[in-house]
């Protein structure tokens, strides 16, 4: 394999596949999201009607974006012209080829721009005519929803290989770094450490020392799926990406750490490692060089520490997933005691198209601090739930107000949950500060690996905040004290408050405790872990006294602080509520107004629910 090898395979596949004169081509969002929605009959279904036409070209690719309107189908016409279909079944597929494969005429009621609206009076038909895509630059992304994730072919035929090319026939070890360096990538897993640091500090004895190039793919922030979404989507970027890193640094082998719970990425990461062999760009003597380097994946079994660089080394060994006390660092002592880098997928993602485009342009998006791009998974009350990749330095507003669409049935924004477990609540008094790794830290929050969970009105910061930090306590790997222990005593000071049986000590005591951890910790998921609470405690310090002094949760949320009663003037006696009532808690007789007995209600919220009414209320 060589640079004209490369050149050949792209040519043949952009006149053939990708960009082909007279073909109508047609691609199905095959990712986990898609599948999981139903398109696998929908792409039986296409391949069945497309059959014996040579003019048709039917094809699997990976997520776009727009993961709660799967599935997703592109039809992409000779005249280059592209028009997105979302939530499509199998009959409305036969209705998509008949109209618009053959008759040339698409079918506009199930085009992207009757749930995407671009703005105008026009309907928009494909998904880059609407705003959720006009405010997203795609780095990281450029590919997922274009090509064929399991043909290496399609890949090249995107300039896939020609940057590990580049480095190996034209660049130094030492000149890769410093592109690296100049560009301003930072890690895209959470800490946001220079991605060029990083390798220099790994650099030294090259050919002389066994090491290691690691990927983090163990995502296990709740929410968050744009790892999986690139590994299912665009396997090759990530391969290429650590061959160059282990040219670099002067590794020969990788490993890619991938949760257990991802099986389709899984599949795809090993159709790309066995097809990038056999194609030479994974293996001895690489592009005809002296540079040989192998990747071989390692799958986790789902443990939240995992995802810090020291457990998840441990892992790979073979042993428990425990942090290691630093230093010495990774780059010294990492992988069976070896110096060894470890970026997350996302990370390794951009490093193609920086090593192809410059540095220069790279840094020339985002902010002074914050170079670059980041993929954010869009959650919770939004009206457009899905994968998003903007410019450092966007702000909140613009995400969830003109890319997400707004708040769903015209409720208010309240809060905005960035870096998972170990992230913090942003407020509407930051809903303006653009978004990068120091903004957000400076406001009690962190970027993470990029889930953003969008709340409302009906939201309680203090069970949000007890809600995460359940999750850290549950996946603690407990060989820390503050960790183990002081984590389970924040929990029970959270569950207190939201039982009405706190005090303003208590408050005292949890703002206390969460800096003690926060300082003392052993590992970045311990010390991030009181995130959730400083930060709900910073802006919804009303919401906390209200639970304490008032007994009372404003948005109705903490179940033992509910009280239910029966509105008299409302209530016409139907025996529905009381029928219904799992407590036996409402008394009355029929055609006369009911009664709850706070002292039986269990406050399950059934009387609510079957009211027909609307007589029940909370007080």
């Amino acid at each position: 394999m060589n640079l004209q090898d490369l050149s050949s395979i792209k040519e043949r596949i952009l006149a053939d596949v990708l960009e082909p004169a007279e073909k109508t081509r047609v691609l199905v969002g095959l990712a986990t999201c898609g599948i999981a929605s139903g398109a696998a009959p929908v792409m039986d279904k296409f391949k069945a009607l497309a059959e014996g036409n040579d003019k048709v070209f039917v094809s699997q690719t990976g997520c776009v974006g727009i993961c709660q309107y799967e599935p997703v189908v592109e039809v992409i016409t000779p005249d280059k012209k592209k028009t997105l279909y979302v939530k499509v079944t199998p009959e409305k597929a036969e209705q998509i080829y008949n109209e618009h494969v053959l008759g040339g005429k698409p079918v506009e009621s199930m085009v992207v721009g009757t749930v995407l609206p671009s703005g105008s009076e026009e309907v928009a038909m494909s998904l880059e005519e609407t705003v959720f895509l006009k405010k997203q630059t795609r780095v990281a992304l450029r590919n997922c929803g274009h090509i064929d994730p399991e043909e290496i072919d399609q890949y090249i035929a995107t300039d896939g290989y020609q940057a590990l090319n580049k480095v190996l026939t034209t660049m130094s070890p030492d000149d890769v770094i410093q592109t690296m360096l100049d560009s301003g990538l930072r890690g895209r897993g959470g800490a946001g450490f220079p991605t060029g640091l990083k390798w220099k500090f790994a650099s030294g004895n090259r050919g002389n020392v066994q090491k290691y190039v690691c990927c983090n793919a163990d995502e296990g922030d709740p929410g968050a799926f744009m790892d999986r979404s690139v590994l299912e989507g665009d396997p090759h970027a990530v391969l290429e990406a650590m061959a160059i890193a282990g040219y670099a640094i002067g590794a020969s082998m990788g490993y890619i750490y991938v949760r257990a719970e991802y099986p389709l990425a899984i599949t795809r990461l090993r159709i790309a490692i066995e097809q990038a062999k056999e194609k030479g760009v994974l293996g001895d003597n690489i592009f005809g060089t002296d540079f040989s380097f192998d990747i071989d994946l390692r799958l986790g079994s789902g443990a939240f520490v995992c995802g810090e660089e020291t457990a998840l080394m441990t892992s790979i060994e073979g042993n428990r997933g425990e942090p290691r006390p630093r230093p010495p660092f990774p780059a010294v002592k990492g992988l069976f005691q070896k110096p060894t880098i470890l970026n997350n997928v996302e990370t390794w993602a951009n490093i193609p198209r920086i090593i192809m485009k410059g540095a220069d342009w790279f840094s020339g998006m985002g902010t002074e601090k914050s170079k670059g791009t980041k993929v954010f998974c869009l959650g919770g009350k939004i009206n457009n739930t899905g994968l998003v990749e903007i410019e450092m330095g966007t702000t909140l507003r613009e995400v969830i107000e003109e890319i997400g669409g707004g708040i769903p049935n015209g409720k208010a924004f309240k809060a905005a949950q960035t870096g998972g477990p170990s992230g913090g609540c942003i407020s509407t008094v930051n809903y303006d500060v653009p978004i990068d790794y120091d903004n957000l830290i400076s406001i009690g929050s962190m970027m993470g690996s990029g889930g953003l969970i969008v709340m409302d009105e009906d939201n309680c910061m203090v069970d949000i905040a007890k809600f995460f930090l359940d999750f850290t306590v549950d996946e603690s790997c407990g060989k820390c004290t503050p960790c183990r222990i002081g984590t389970k005593r924040l929990y029970e000071i959270m569950e207190k408050i939201t039982k009405g049986e706190a005090n303003m000590k208590d408050l005292e005591h949890l703002d206390e405790l969460a800096h003690y951890i926060k300082e003392d910790a052993l590992c970045g998921l311990g010390q991030t872990a009181p995130n959730p609470v400083l930060s709900t405690l910073r802006y919804f310090h009303d919401e906390y006294e209200a639970h304490i002094k008032q007994r009372k949760c404003p948005a109705g949320v903490c179940k033992e602080l509910l009280h239910y009663n029966i509105n008299p003037h409302k209530c016409v006696g139907c025996g529905l509520c009381k029928s219904k009532c799992p407590a036996d808690a409402i008394i009355g007789m029929l055609r006369k107004p009911h009664v709850i007995n706070p002292e039986i209600c269990i406050r399950c919220g059934t009387c609510i629910t079957v009211c027909k009414q609307n007589a029940v209320e909370i007080v």
